[in-house]
């Protein structure tokens, strides 16, 4: 039977929090600035924890901070920068996070791109791919001793039912050959983002260490400004008069099922699983086409074949 809890869709991840007593642990949130980020460390930081905001733009996320402070006087919050398109930015935060603490008990990758244009990282790879999964994958690999010196860590990967999209393409992952889709790379690269959890579920290495792949739900942030106007239209996002459809989410209810990845007593023990809507996501069907999970993206082997590939990308680049 999947794994369930007494939240759902419309649950605001403060609830999930709720009762939740984190005085004395350490998490760190990448793209806490604004959208569901935002309301992931606020929901975080009121359970007592200290919280880390890794963020592209620090001056950005100040208004960030403040809008925590307002809403919880007393949290344990800072702001540290991260670009997660230049690996030399996420070797930089690892430093420092490692000066700052001993041990870090819960990571949440949260900072993503969706259906840019054609670009590249600093270093060469495809923006979503290198952005979505392999600057988090460095992260995690930088951070692995501290994630190692907590007691139970868990590490929460955001996916999308984008990754319906693609799989990996393991021959041509960084689209140096085949033709670019802005779709089909970013389905690419939150595959890679699933198969990490499962990765880390896999490795004796973290053996401690519990991850969880996360679909948020839709909701409006800023990861849509790249798409035109029409196309949201199209897609039916929003109508003429820009109104949002109500099967969206708020973003604190998009942010409820990381909250519930990375606190969950239901969770204690498990890892590799894909959440949505803050339960464990049934099999992707025909039937219910924007809900569940894809097999590939849950492949043992693939996870293991997409660890090997970036751990070498990311040595090419060192």
């Amino acid at each position: 039977m999947p794994v369930t809890s007494p939240f759902g869709y419309r649950t605001d991840a403060l609830e999930v929090a709720r009762g939740h007593d984190l005085q004395g642990k350490v998490a760190l949130i990448t793209g806490a600035a604004s959208g569901i980020g935002l309301e992931t460390a606020r929901a975080i930081a009121s359970t007592g924890a200290r919280v880390l905001m890794a963020v592209r733009d620090p001056v950005r996320a100040s208004s960030a901070l403040d809008s925590i402070r307002e809403s919880h006087p007393d949290v344990d919050v800072e702001v540290l920068a991260l670009d997660l398109a230049n690996l030399a930015s996420v070797r930089s935060l690892v430093g420092d996070v490692s000066q700052r603490v001993g041990r870090l008990d819960i990571l949440i990758n949260n900072a993503g791109v969706m259906a840019t244009p054609l670009g590249r990282t600093a270093d060469g790879y495809e923006l979503q791919f290198g952005t979505n999964h392999l600057g988090h994958f460095a992260l995690f690999l930088g951070l692995a001793p501290l994630l190692r010196a907590a007691s139970a860590p868990r590490v929460v990967a955001l996916s999308s039912i984008g990754h319906r999209r693609s799989g990996i393409d393991f021959d041509d992952p960084n689209f140096d050959r085949r033709t670019y889709d802005k779709w089909v790379a970013y389905g690419q690269s939150k595959t890679a983002c699933a198969l990490f959890a499962v990765g880390v579920a896999r490795r004796g290495d973290v053996s401690n260490v519990s991850a969880f792949a996360v679909h948020p739900g839709g909701i409006m942030t800023g990861l849509q400004k790249f798409l035109p106007d029409d196309e949201v239209r199209a897609f039916g996002w929003v109508d003429d008069e820009g109104r949002v459809n109500e099967r969206f989410k708020t973003t604190r209810q998009g942010a409820s099922t990381s909250v519930w990845a990375a606190l969950g007593e239901e969770l204690n023990g498990l890892s590799g699983l894909y959440l949505e809507d803050c339960r464990e996501a049934l099999p992707w069907s025909d039937a219910s086409p924007m809900t569940g999970v894809m097999d590939y993206a849950l492949d043992q082997i693939a996870a293991n074949r997409l660890w090997d590939l970036s751990v070498d990308l990311i040595a090419r680049s060192a």
